[in-house]
Formats: structure tokens, sequence, C-alpha cells
């Protein structure tokens, strides 16, 4: 019998079991991928929008070589904690089903089944790309994640989005070598939210014709060697090799209604929860981590969310006291 079984092995799942073993609770981290497997698949050359000490968990210091921190020096830092801390983690395997006992909660995986008192959902939400269900999205030109621009050299290149991730494989690819960037975007303009470098770039590219852009668009077919969209001028046609769906990404709902999680009545189906223990509303259902503002994942970060971790473990610490 586990005191707390932590789904997600992102920084906030790290941090909740780094505050059970000092708390002396019997843990186990999961998660159906690697190490901070969200991270892991960022494009390789990202830096992060925070400064490197708003990303330190576990009283450890976070040292990069510049202000903002690339991909690679995070996965070395969270390496680094999980070493020190020498957390119990149960790596590549997945979550299966969570049947709920009085007492207790059975967990099955892909590879055992577990009994826990308490359950904590840090699962983030970068695993379940929004998709575009149009035809031809099951096409092998269609990525919904973006690692580097060296694939898309000498190719006719779509980005749908005009979010951060969309902005960073636009402009990479273009510099790279790409013998055409379009953007598809369905809002007005360029978000408003993009990184404060990347978004004067990316205008000014779009602006001088480097980068086709199309705003109020939506794609409306895939077909092998082009695409097709419309926007207010009507509807388009253009040769294509790749299309690089950037369109966002979601929690994992499933596993919350699983735990018969319920959702405030909302646009973001934001789930419900305590603010001061974390606590949903399925006692002893914790949610930590951005997956706490539903649909609305530009809410939670890893700095205003690495709280979260000693609340809920208060909370049980408490609960294992009376």
């Amino acid at each position: 019998m586990q005191d707390v079984i932590i789904i997600g092995a992102g920084p906030i799942g790290l941090a909740c079991g780094i505050e059970a073993q000092k708390k002396g609770l019997k843990y186990t981290i999961f998660d159906k991928g690697t190490l901070v497997n969200s991270l892991y698949h960022y494009p390789l050359n990202m830096t992060f929008f925070s400064t490197s000490n708003k990303l330190e968990i576990g009283d450890i210091p976070f040292i990069s070589h510049n202000p903002k921190p690339t991909r690679a020096e995070a996965l070395e830092y969270y390496r680094r904690v999980t070493s020190h801390w020498k957390l119990n983690l149960n790596l590549y395997e997945s979550i299966e089903n969570i049947d709920t006992h009085p007492k207790y909660f059975k967990v099955t995986t892909t590879k055992d089944q577990y009994k826990s008192k308490n359950v904590i959902v840090a699962s983030g939400f970068y695993d379940r790309p929004f998709l575009l269900n149009v035809p031809g999205e099951n096409l092998d030109k269609v990525r919904h994640y973006y690692k580097e621009p060296h694939p898309y050299f000498a190719m006719d290149v779509v980005v749908i989005g005009g979010a951060n991730s969309a902005v960073d494989a636009a402009l990479e690819t273009h510099r790279k070598g790409a013998k055409s960037v379009t953007m598809i975007i369905r809002e007005k303009t360029v978000g408003e939210n993009v990184k404060y470098w990347a978004r004067p770039d990316i205008i000014n590219r779009i602006k001088e014709g480097s980068i086709k852009a199309y705003f109020e668009a939506d794609i409306t077919v895939i077909n092998t060697t082009s695409v097709e969209f419309k926007d207010p001028n009507g509807t388009h046609k253009i040769p294509n090799d790749f299309v690089l769906a950037m369109t966002g990404y979601q929690p994992n709902f499933e596993l919350l209604e699983n735990l018969n999680v319920h959702f405030e009545k909302d646009t973001f189906r934001t789930p419900k929860y305590s603010k001061t223990t974390m606590e949903s509303n399925t006692k002893g259902v914790y949610l930590a981590g951005v997956v706490c503002g539903g649909y609305k994942t530009n809410k939670w970060f890893i700095e205003n969310s690495r709280d979260h971790a000693k609340k809920v473990m208060d909370h049980i610490n408490q609960k294992q006291d009376l």
C-alpha cells in the first residue's frame, strides 16, 4: 500500500515526489514516457521564457549559461535533481485504469497493479494535441510536434497556428532553408502572448513576404502534394510537402473523469479543486500543475505551480497524523 501515487514525471510531479520524500511518505512517480517527457519533446533549440531560478525545484540551484535556459540545460537539471533526491520513478509505464475503493485506489498500469491511499494527477497537457479533424490529417506529412528544422530543408512547409510553437517552427524552418513557409492562423493576428523577442521577428518576416501568412484562416483538406484552406478572401490551394500543426494541446480529461473529478461550468473545463490543499471533489485525489487549468493551458507554469507540491503533501501528511 502506497501513501501516494503521482501521475506524471514532469517538474511538478518530481516536486511532489520530493515533498513526499521529505515527509517520509511511501510514494511512486509514474510516467508513460521518459523523465520530464513534455520537455523532452520540445524543439531541440528551444529557449525557455522563464529564467532558470524560476524553474528550480527541490532546493537545487539551476545554473544556466544565459538568463533564459535552453531545453538541453533543463533536461540536465531535472536529471540532476532526480538523481540527487533518488526519486522513486516508474518510467515508460502508462496508467490504464484507476478503481476507487472506500479507503484506497487500485491503479492498473501497462506493467502491474498498485494500491495507494492517495493519487496526484500532475500529468500536464503536452502529450495530447488538438486535432484538426480534416481529411488528410492522418497522412505522414502532418506533424503535431516540431523538433528541428533540418527535415524541412528545400520543402514547402505549412505551419498551422499563431502561438509560440508555431512562430518558432516558422522562423526556424524559414532560416534553415525551407523552400517556402506559409502560416495558417485562425486569429486576426499573431498571438499577443508570443515570446517578446520572437513576435516582432515573425511580424517583420510576414511584412517583408519571406514568410507568407493567412489570417482568419482554416485548413479544409490536406492532400499528398498540396493543402486547401479558406479565409475571408475565399478558398486557396497551395503546393505542400509538410504540415506542422501547432494547434495546441490538452490535459487528459479521461483520466480525471475516471477519478470522478468534477468540472467548473466554464469554457475552459476547469477541474474543481481546493486552492488550499489542491484536493479535488474526489477525496484523496489531488491536482498539481498545468492540469489545474483545464483547456486554459497558459495559466499554470512551472514557476507558479511549484508550490502545489507542498500544499498537497502538507494535507496528505496531516491526514496521516489523524
